[in-house]
């Protein structure tokens, strides 16, 4: 069985079938746009089912997951300052 080669950088997915090489400060901006897309999506969807839950634990559940998609936000916030063109 051939396993698959080692990519020398890391990878960015602009699609979830699409994978390119991430090797420079460009890639890593894309990919924290990308992270803070895809998070604003988790967002809005918990945030549209916290509005529309028919019981309190539903509701309780969607805010959950509305509060950790908003801490997810402000760490990859967090990380993009440490990862800076000024840092790295």
């Amino acid at each position: 069985m051939e396993l698959p080669q080692e990519q020398p950088f890391g990878v960015i997915a602009h699609h979830r079938s699409e994978r390119l090489p991430v090797s420079d400060t460009s890639d890593v901006d894309r990919l924290f746009h990308q992270l803070n897309n895809q998070l604003g999506i988790v967002l809005a969807n918990a945030e549209l089912l916290e509005v529309r839950a028919a019981d309190d634990a539903t509701r309780a559940r969607a805010a959950q997951v509305v509060s950790s998609a908003l801490d997810a936000m402000a760490t990859a916030r967090e990380i993009r300052k440490l990862t800076g063109p000024s840092n790295g």
